[in-house]
């Protein structure tokens, strides 16, 4: 899943995904003082833009130019809330402490022996920050996906719950209903979610 891949899929339809917020992050996060955020596959910007309309400051990064020029034409009413940039996670991580919301949604980071990317991930939240890590549920998907991938390959919300330190707390790690229809040309029926709060020194 390297950037061509993800160029191609984008660039195979005007729109790839509902332009609207995640129904998890919607659920989770309302509750919390807008900061500074981190979202982490933002892909055409529609978690990012939810947050920016509430306040928060939002850096979107994604390995797609194509979703990063769809994201960064709207919100002109926001825009100067909004920071889109291209990267890859597993080569260049985002600063440590810096963000007081990581939001992750349907990401696929590949399992490492050492988990440096996600270890890197984790640091970017900042003392008092808020992490969310959402995933498909891939309890009834074959082993193998017909386009080859492997589900297990990539870290689950749960695996990270197991991965956090004394520093954190988790308040969400379960596995619950979508709130809204899974993209066209997907059957996934229910989301893997974790919340953590990563405590103040």
């Amino acid at each position: 899943m390297d950037a061509r891949f993800w160029d191609d899929r984008y660039g195979s339809r005007e729109r790839l995904f509902s332009g609207e917020p995640n129904g998890v992050l919607v659920a989770e996060l309302d509750d919390l003082t807008p900061g500074r955020a981190l979202d982490v596959g933002c892909g055409e910007g529609g978690d990012a833009l939810w947050l920016a309309r509430r306040g928060w400051r939002v850096t979107g990064v994604d390995i797609s130019r194509v979703a990063l020029e769809r994201a960064a034409a709207q919100g002109a009413d926001v825009r100067e809330r909004l920071s889109w940039q291209h990267g890859d996670l597993t080569t260049a991580p985002p600063p440590p402490g810096r963000f007081d919301l990581v939001t992750v949604h349907y990401f696929p980071l590949p399992r490492e022996p050492e988990h440096t990317a996600l270890r890197a991930l984790l640091a970017s939240v900042a003392p008092g920050g808020t992490l969310l890590f959402v995933g498909h549920d891939i309890t009834p998907l074959p082993e193998r996906l017909e386009d080859g991938h492997v589900p297990a390959d990539y870290y689950q919300p749960a695996e990270v719950a197991g991965l956090l330190d004394d520093d954190w707390t988790v308040t969400v790690n379960e596995t619950r209903a979508r709130v809204a229809p899974a993209p066209p040309g997907s059957h996934h029926t229910h989301d893997t979610v974790l919340r953590a709060h990563r405590a103040r020194p």
